[in-house]
């Protein structure tokens, strides 16, 4: 049985450099806080907490206030209020916002200073959009599909649509098909700065999530079965994984190695892995070692990897 790792999996450029600003400030500090998992797959975040990253939220601000604190805003970003908040009780934030939705935030609050009604194809609690929600004023409004967007966009107003860049192109451009059916203004689907006059809708989802899609396809198409790592709470794990199931029904999902059932693996003569952009590489060479039989599967116990 062949056992090969999927060459475009593993962390997007903005998890790399999130990590990469944690481990740097780990290396010079012995204690660093993070608001919120510092990303979505808890492998990752058990060797950073063994660097000395511990994981807090804004209520625990009062606690850490004017001790030279050092809090990371991790690649989610953070609405407006954190960084006040932050400022107000002497804690030092260290800013690792992917560019992608500081980008996002800043074309929503563009667009909500100039009366839009803004709207976010996204999951409501998820840190992005609340991050989006932040910049303006929580007036936007989250929708995450078809129904929801119809049931809940006044089209009587000059609205502009985005999306949370860790979401489904489809459906994506479902929402903007059917929102166009109920406006007379042309829909325009671009990456343009410029202003549209009633109903502007803008793909902000990000290019490394989507821009996989076609070659997951074809990777989980191409072997017998496919074990896909990710975290349970990674938006674009549950995309990408959709991809791959979509492709090849005999695609399965894991947390963790201890979950893999070897009858997924009766009559393959190949094996696939693939995970999210918060999956690290280091973890998915560790399944493979498991699917080879160099580690074991059952009482699996985690071996980080520095």
């Amino acid at each position: 049985m062949t056992v090969t790792i999927d060459k475009y999996s593993g962390f997007c450029w903005g998890v790399v450099r999130t990590v990469q600003i944690a481990e740097e400030t780990l290396a010079e500090n012995t204690k660093v806080y993070v608001l919120g998992h510092i990303i979505h797959n808890p492998r990752e975040i058990e060797r950073l907490e063994q660097k000395g990253l511990e994981t807090i939220t804004t209520a625990d601000f009062e606690r850490i206030a004017n001790t030279g604190a050092k809090v990371l805003i991790r690649a989610h970003g953070e609405p407006p209020e954190t960084y006040r908040k932050a400022l107000d009780l002497g804690i030092e934030i260290i800013d690792a916002t992917c560019p992608v939705v500081t980008k996002l935030q800043e074309r929503a609050r563009k667009f909500y200073i100039q009366g839009y009604q803004v709207v976010v194809f996204g999951k409501k609690d998820h840190a992005e959009v609340l991050g989006v929600r932040g910049v303006c004023n929580d007036e936007c409004i989250v929708v995450k599909n078809v129904q929801d967007a119809l049931d809940n966009i006044d089209l009587k107003k000059k609205t502009v649509l985005f999306s949370q860049t860790t979401m489904d192109r489809p459906t994506f451009l479902e929402i903007t098909k059917a929102l166009k059916e109920r406006v007379a203004a042309e829909v325009i689907i671009d990456t343009m700065e410029s202003i549209a006059t009633e109903f502007h809708a803008k793909d902000t989802i990000c290019g490394q999530v989507s821009g996989r899609e076609n070659h997951l396809a074809k990777f989980a198409a191409e072997n017998d079965v496919v074990i896909f790592a990710a975290g349970k709470a990674s938006s674009n794990g549950k995309v990408l994984f959709d991809v791959c199931h979509a492709a090849n029904p005999r695609t399965y999902f894991i947390e963790d190695i201890s979950e893999i059932n070897p009858k997924w693996l009766e009559g393959s003569n190949s094996v696939g892995i693939s995970g999210a952009t918060s999956t690290p590489q280091w973890y998915m060479e560790l399944v493979k070692s498991a699917l080879e039989g160099k580690v074991p599967i059952a009482d699996y116990e985690l071996t980080v990897i520095q």
